[in-house]
């Protein structure tokens, strides 16, 4: 249908109209008149027209801060009958808001009543509440009648209202707003009143300050509620652009309780948030067992502030349901900047800055019209004290005039006919006072109509009582006053000065700490890893492919020869195959029996009790069909540690490879090809190493090699298979790899110092040198010489690693790593650990310090825990010693070693796989 102009049918009186263009029209007028008159507040003085007019009615009917209260109802009703033709609902609310203390930083209005609570009670009804402005909104009204701003015609035209209000202070961001016009909207938050006059003076010293500046001193919202901001860089996007999201998160503290509990208590909440449904939303996840851990919450919010408690179980983690909370609740939530506002009665998008710079320029021509106007008040009472003196100097003619007179007309044309004497100063005092409105000419004075009027409506007594003194003193005062009035009109230094000194005023008396602590370096959004407790776990994983991981603490040390505690239930033809200890945030890297790698964190494992075999691995990672995870590494959390290690694979059937870490950094969820292996061929371990270690390859059938890693070149090609690391015998196979420090003596002096027992050894690597004296002559009493000095001796003990093998029947010992000398790799090796039909085969060989535990997991799932120093040291060829009862159906499968035992505050782990 296409848009006609109006036509007229003369013959039925009727305008055929468009209703399409008259839609357009209407809607664009509707659509303005929201905007302009409603929705959009005044850049100027930060009010929308019905908050503007409520404080302007209470004003006018002297509710002063000074003033008794008013009731509610009578102030709604002077607002509604004579400046806002609305809803008495809508105006009470309004009013009511600029009373709340959590919805306002700085409150308008003071209420006497209910008004309201932050557990959204609805305020009471208006007939009982009373009101009157705050001492600080009076500050925004002060200069009405001083002509400063203009006025306009109320709704019928009998009554007249502001355009503005002459703010004394930027309302608009000290306060904030929100408000849903017609295809836009603002919401801009309330900030602190102090740091807000600071960037107005700021912007007044230099009006080139950039927004950065400004960033300095208004860091970001200050909410009335307090809470906290997460981050700057919301804040630092929405003063600058006028948009942005700014992170709250409530305050909270934990605290201790008796019995060994702990509880967080919410001290604070996010602006706009209601306590009583954070409560009832924390309730209903606990209720879904969306959160475990808690036992009880409740309210103990009084006048002193808030304070919700939440009591903890036992073993509950603070940190992770406080994260938890942060998630899934207001308790953490965002306010979104949308800085639009009316500036010259034009919507527009602002920033901290314009805003300053819009405010300061009106707060100057607020100045201009109220010194303009006050001038122009002294200037008109001089020159009616300029014609009172006349008039005195000319008493008893002005009388007789006034007596002699039918009526005031006659008075007062006669009065201004007559020409009189200017006796005594009267030019100097025209001058004075700048009265451009009389001249004096030839000695002669004739009054002005403003003049007459104001000596004919003097009683005649007051006039005859009138003393020149008098009148000429306060014409000096005025003359004074009017110079000043005109030095400041014509120095804009001065209006500034003017500008300023009343903002610091309004600082010096209004403004207080800021209430809302915002988080520099905390990160802006909660990982989900922030739900996580770091936490030490012990990863098992079986032949068959069932994972889970379970805490540390729940395995305690027993001496060696212990029956152990089960730690995975297994069926009769599963057992275990892998075990290492990890933290929850670490990477773990699975290596799979087809040569791919995966990576995951160890909390995204199932977490499962001591009589579960845990899930399936299958339904963990993508596995393809006939594959199988057989090796598990954790990855150091330390950068550095990754950056300079490589990756030392060790195949079955003897073969090596080394590879930068860096090529394992990013793994899809796909995972991707690790290295290449034969059919025949699997991985049994992998580890990190740096060119100044040696790497050893242990045999099942107790043989071990020892080379350098430095002699492994770094191959980029993840599809290959390596170098020959060790001649494997038929039969045999390499069961396990461990990295030792690259320490090297000659052969003469590594056997002199091994000739030393075990036990002296130990002494004199913690002692000092005079210990080692000491030792050294004990050991020459007894008859043993040791043809080394005690310098060699300390190195060397220093540099002293002990292997640890452990056979399939439970036995095993401690070697000194100095007892297995360098060799090229490729090389049969040399003899482990003596694998009689007692020991059966070798499980694994890894390095044990003296404060290290060691936990063997037998097949049939027990899983036992011991000091390793409680392990016998022998020789490379020794047997060994039992460590743990094996039955007769059972066999050790896998070792792990947790670093430092249980005072060690962080646990690594070796891997130990059985094939």
């Amino acid at each position: 249908m296409s848009i006609e102009n109006n036509t007229l049918d003369q013959e039925k009186g009727v305008v055929n109209v468009s209703i399409e263009k008259e839609m357009q029209t209407s809607y664009l007028e509707y659509a303005m008149s929201v905007i302009v008159s409603r929705a959009i507040p005044d850049v100027r003085d930060g009010l929308k027209p019905v908050h503007r007019r409520i404080l302007y009615a209470m004003d006018k009917m002297d509710c002063a801060y000074n003033k008794p209260h008013k009731k509610s109802a009578r102030v709604v009703g002077e607002v509604m009958g004579k400046y806002h033709p609305h809803g008495d609902s809508a105006i009470y609310e309004a009013m009511v808001r600029m009373a709340q203390d959590f919805s306002m930083r700085e409150t308008l209005v003071h209420g006497q009543g209910n008004f309201g609570s932050i557990d959204d009670d609805p305020p009471a009804s208006m007939r009982y509440t009373e009101a009157r402005l705050t001492k600080l909104a009076t500050s925004m009204l002060a200069d009405l009648d001083n002509n400063t701003v203009d006025f306009k015609d109320n709704y019928d035209g009998f009554e007249k209202e502001p355009v503005v209000l002459p703010a004394s202070f930027p309302n608009i961001l000290v306060n904030g707003t929100e408000g849903i016009a017609v295809g836009m909207a603002t919401n801009i938050p309330p900030h602190n009143l102090g740091e807000v006059i600071d960037g107005c003076l700021a912007y007044l010293q230099n009006n080139a300050i950039t927004d950065d500046e400004i960033l300095q001193i208004i860091p970001g919202p200050d909410f009335p509620t307090g809470a906290t901001i997460i981050g700057r860089k919301g804040s630092m996007q929405a003063i600058c652009t006028g948009r942005g999201s700014v992170l709250m998160r409530g305050t909270t503290n934990i605290e201790e309780m008796k019995g060994g509990r702990e509880s967080i208590v919410i001290t604070s909440i996010p602006y706009q948030v209601v306590k009583t449904r954070l409560i009832e939303k924390i309730v209903e996840l606990i209720k879904d067992k969306r959160i475990e851990g808690i036992s009880d919450i409740r309210d103990e919010t009084n006048k002193k502030g808030i304070r919700v408690v939440i009591e903890l179980k036992k073993d509950a983690h603070a940190d992770v349901i406080l994260n938890h909370l942060y998630k899934y609740t207001p308790l953490q939530t965002s306010f979104s900047y949308n800085t639009l506002l009316l500036n010259h009665m034009k919507p527009e998008l602002m920033n901290v800055r314009s805003i300053i710079k819009a405010f300061i320029n009106f707060r100057e021509e607020i100045v201009i019209r109220r010194i303009t106007h006050l001038l122009a008040v002294a200037r008109n009472k001089a020159h009616v004290l300029i014609g009172l003196c006349v008039a005195v100097d000319n008493i008893d003619e002005v009388i007789k005039i006034i007596r002699s007179s039918a009526d005031t007309a006659e008075a007062r044309s006669r009065l201004g006919e007559k020409p009189w004497p200017a006796k005594g100063n009267i030019e100097k005092l025209i001058a004075l006072v700048h009265d451009k409105s009389n001249t004096v000419k030839d000695g002669l004075f004739f009054f002005t109509e403003g003049q007459i009027k104001a000596i004919l409506e003097m009683r005649l007594s007051k006039l005859v009582g009138l003393e020149k003194e008098k009148l000429v003193s306060e014409l000096e005062d005025l003359g004074r006053e009017i110079e000043k009035f005109l030095h400041i009109l014509g120095s804009k230094e001065e209006i500034i000065k003017i500008i300023a000194d009343e903002l610091a005023k309004i600082k010096e008396e209004f403004a207080t700490p800021r209430k809302t602590e915002i988080l520099i370096d905390e990160a802006e959004d909660v990982d989900m890893e922030a739900f996580i407790p770091r936490e030490d776990m012990l990863i098992t994983m079986t032949i068959n492919g069932f994972i889970k991981r379970n805490p540390l603490s729940e395995y305690t040390s027993q001496r060696r020869g212990g029956k152990g505690k089960k730690g995975m239930e297994t069926n009769e033809d599963d057992v275990i195959s892998d075990v290492l200890i990890s933290n929850t945030h670490q990477h773990i890297l699975f290596f799979s029996n087809f040569g791919k790698v995966y990576r995951m964190k160890a909390y995204q494992l199932p977490l499962g009790g001591n009589n579960k075999k845990g899930r399936a691995i299958v339904n963990i990672l993508p596995l393809q069909n006939g594959e199988k995870i057989n090796t598990l590494i954790p990855v150091p959390e330390n950068k550095e540690e990754r950056e300079g290690a490589s990756l030392i694979f060790a195949t079955k059937k003897g073969n090596i490879r080394r590879s930068g870490m860096a090529d394992f950094e990013n793994i899809n969820s796909g995972g991707k090809i690790a290295i290449k292996l034969d059919e025949d061929d699997a991985l049994v371990g992998v580890s990190l190493a740096n060119d100044k270690q040696h790497a050893m390859l242990c045999s099942k059938e107790g043989s071990a090699i020892r080379f350098a890693i430095d002699d492994l070149r770094v191959i980029k090609s993840r599809t290959s298979d390596g170098v020959r690391g060790m001649n494997v015998e038929k039969g045999d196979e390499v069961v396990s790899m461990c990295i030792l420090s690259g320490h090297e003596r000659d052969i003469t002096v590594r056997d002199e110092y091994l000739s030393i027992p075990y036990q002296s050894r130990i002494k004199m690597k913690t002692g000092t040198q005079i210990d080692i004296e000491t030792e050294l002559a004990i050991l020459k009493k007894d008859g043993k010489e040791i043809n080394l000095d005690s310098k060699t001796i300390c190195e060397m003990s220093n540099e002293e690693e002990f292997l640890l093998a452990i056979t399939e029947n439970g036995y095993g010992k401690r070697t000194s790593a100095f007892e297995y000398r360098i060799t090229n790799r490729g090389g049969k090796g040399v003899i482990n650990i003596n694998t009689s039909a007692r020991n059966g085969g070798v499980v694994s060989t890894f390095v044990v310090n003296e404060d290290d535990d060691v936990m063997l997991i037998a097949k049939s799932g027990k899983i036992i825990r011991c000091k390793a120093n409680g392990i016998s040291v022998f020789s490379r060829s020794a047997q060994g010693v039992k460590i743990i009862d094996v039955a007769k159906d059972d066999k050790i499968v896998s070792v792990a070693k947790v670093t430092g035992g249980d005072d060690s505050e962080e646990e690594m782990i070796e891997i130990s796989p059985a094939q």
